[in-house]
């Protein structure tokens, strides 16, 4: 079988990735976690997790009702290093929410027009109206992080953006749309392990684009530019909410935790949604680089 990109993935592993980050894959098993910084071990079993996501389901969509019938606007915002489970995660948020009133964004790179407009406009068109729910599949922080590694904008762009992201937020909530932010976060190892999963799987290859293999190459340029957007953009209006999420399981149900415990609406079940475990998700003291 032909691997995409030539196979780079497998030829970064075997020949330019860190040699801790290799020993971590080559002697995990298949559930075990390999970031020995993970507060846990081994992956959540299956039938403990699909036991909490069908309660959080039954939650969800009593807050989706909730959303609907009071006219509220939500926006939430996915964000996260390459392979950190987004799409996983988005996909069990909104598995059984009513597609009308539930829009998914995922923009592509911006046309040579949206180029030429303010930064923020092509996503304010995708803003929810009342009654309606939008998640973003990355959003407005590309520029913060993955334009910024990769020289998609130059620096007086950039510090334009984080002198506006906060205002541009603030009037968002100003005008009654509710915004959470999280951001997914993954170690070097999993991240790598994740890609050569996708690399041999002809279904998943289609998720690996040539940024996936060449941002391989700069971890440590990728670090850099998350802790400072997250450190500039975290504010009180719009708090950056943390996931860890070497553990697929853990990392969806704390991301619908964090959701549902946001807002008070009606017959919210506490207990179905239960208590958020602190080493997998929090504020900024959970980014572990």
């Amino acid at each position: 079988m032909q691997k995409p990109f030539d196979g780079a993935i497998t030829a970064f592993f075997d020949n330019a990735a860190p040699e801790h980050v290799k020993t971590a894959i080559e002697t995990a098993k298949r559930k075990d976690i390999v970031d020995p910084n993970y507060p846990y071990d081994s992956a959540m079993g299956k039938g403990e997790y699909q036991e909490h996501l069908d309660l959080l389901h039954l939650e969800l969509a009593k807050f989706h009702n909730w959303v609907r019938t009071t006219g509220r606007r939500v926006c939430i915002i996915f964000e996260g290093r390459d392979a950190a489970g987004k799409g996983g995660t988005i996909g069990r948020l909104r598995a059984n929410m009513p597609p009308r009133s539930t829009q998914v964004v995922a923009l592509s790179k911006p046309t040579e027009p949206e180029m030429g407009q303010w930064y923020f406009q092509r996503y304010i068109q995708h803003l929810p109206s009342s009654g309606n729910l939008t998640i973003f599949d990355r959003s407005w922080y590309n520029r913060g992080v993955v334009e910024k590694v990769f020289g998609f904008c130059t620096d007086d762009q950039r510090a334009k953006f984080f002198a506006q992201v906060t205002p541009f937020e603030q009037m968002i909530r100003q005008d009654g749309i509710e915004l959470v932010k999280l951001w997914l976060n993954v170690s070097q190892a999993e991240q790598l392990r994740r890609f050569l999963a996708r690399e041999s799987d002809p279904l998943k290859q289609w998720k690996l684009s040539s940024i996936d293999v060449k941002g391989l190459h700069k971890w440590d340029a990728y670090t850099d530019a998350i802790q400072e957007t997250l450190e500039k953009t975290h504010h009180v209006d719009a708090p950056w909410t943390i996931v860890r999420s070497d553990c697929k399981r853990r990392a969806r149900i704390a991301a619908i935790q964090q959701i549902l415990t946001r807002f008070t609406y009606d017959d919210r079940d506490d207990g179905a949604i239960g208590a958020i475990d602190p080493a997998i998700s929090g504020g900024l003291e959970v980014w572990n680089g």
